[in-house]
């Protein structure tokens, strides 16, 4: 590195490496989030955080890199493609049609594959020992101090959005996640908090226009506002984040969607620029594609976990699996011919006598004639 330890120079380096590492792309963002804060403490006051108590917990340290982890003075950011590679060019298409198949189980593209916050984590961890090893020299010499370095991926109070659109990874879009001209939105977001002052790279400009695509898109209304989103009505939280019954307001708008919700990103013109995966990791397993919703209503709690290991579905557990398929299950039999339903009831009278009372209850109301 010389004499003379050249910041700018090192940042390329960095995205060299990240590159190396299976990221899309690598910026650096300063630590200064200030202008931030109102905004999220109005999202907060509001209460669009839903049943989320730690992000109202956290308050202002997600705004503030340095409370969360002393001695930060700049923040690499990167994104991942996840797309499987196989993904076939009309896959916005082929993803739309399969919610128009009530009896198809859809599980959200992102998680149909290996869980994100293992893989990136690894891979950042990695990209900080690389930055850690090429110091070694300057901190020997005096020149720099002795490198801390701390990966994060949705893991931690961090506004990952804000530090990706400042450091030029893209720009937030009106459903609120990150847009890239080249690569749309289907992509995960990381960060390595370090105590190194680096270069910010700059920040992207916004693309979204007048378009209001995703607000229409949205089944439940969850995106209230351009670049605002009340969880309270997103059917990703619901059959996420939220731990007990789905309120009846919103069952019938989950469809047969039991993992997470793509609608805002499907109708998002950008996403015809969304790039492959360059790894095998994200590539979609079997049993969580193409399934019907009878099929997996019959996972025991062994079948679920091996169907999900090392995957994000695992995290919320076999009974709020079955909460989430019922309410598909109830869905289905509402729109199925008379001949098709027989095999539904079936299905969901095999679980009224679950020992959850979480999940016997999405049964009953799935069993319920239609008012």
């Amino acid at each position: 590195m010389g004499q003379m330890f050249d910041a700018a120079q090192f940042v390329t380096q960095i995205q060299g490496w990240g590159r190396e590492l299976g990221f899309s792309q690598i910026g650096v963002a300063g630590v200064d989030l200030c202008s931030a804060e109102p905004g999220l403490l109005a999202w907060l006051a509001a209460g669009c955080h839903g049943s989320m108590d730690y992000m109202a917990t956290h308050g202002l340290k997600r705004a503030r890199p340095v409370e969360l982890v002393p001695g930060t003075l700049s923040v690499v950011t990167a994104r991942m493609d996840y797309l499987p590679r196989s993904t076939p060019p009309d896959w916005v298409a082929q993803e739309s049609a399969r919610l128009q198949r009530p009896g198809e189980a859809v599980v959200s593209l992102y998680a149909r594959g290996r869980d994100y916050h293992k893989v990136l984590r690894q891979r950042l961890q990695k990209l900080g020992e690389r930055i850690e090893a090429a110091l070694v020299e300057e901190v020997a010499q005096g020149r720099l101090p002795p490198l801390a370095h701390r990966p994060f991926t949705d893991s931690a109070p961090v506004l990952e959005v804000e530090l990706a659109s400042r450091s030029g990874l893209g720009w937030r879009g009106k459903h609120t996640l990150l847009l890239h001209r080249d690569a749309g939105s289907t992509f995960f977001l990381g960060e390595i908090f370090l105590n190194l002052a680096l270069p910010a790279t700059p920040p992207a400009s916004a693309h979204c226009g007048q378009c209001t695509a995703c607000l229409s898109a949205c089944p439940t209304g969850a995106i209230v506002a351009p670049y605002r989103v009340d969880a309270r009505r997103c059917i990703s939280y619901w059959t996420i984040e939220h731990a007990g019954p789905i309120p009846l307001p919103w069952r019938r708008a989950i469809g047969n969607r039991v993992y997470g919700c793509d609608d805002c990103q499907l109708a998002c013109p950008w996403n015809k620029y969304a790039r492959r995966s360059m790894l095998p990791d994200f590539d979609a397993r079997a049993p969580l594609v193409n399934q019907a919703l009878v099929d997996v209503f019959g996972w025991d709690e062994p079948t679920f976990l091996r169907h999900t290991e090392g995957g994000p579905i695992r995290r919320i557990g076999h009974e709020r699996w079955l909460r989430n398929v019922a309410v598909a299950l109830g869905n289905a039999l509402a729109v199925a011919a008379p001949a098709e339903r027989r095999p539904l009831q079936v299905a969901l009278q095999a679980r009224l006598d679950h020992p959850s009372v979480l999940v016997r209850e999405h049964v009953q109301w799935a069993l319920q004639p239609l008012p």
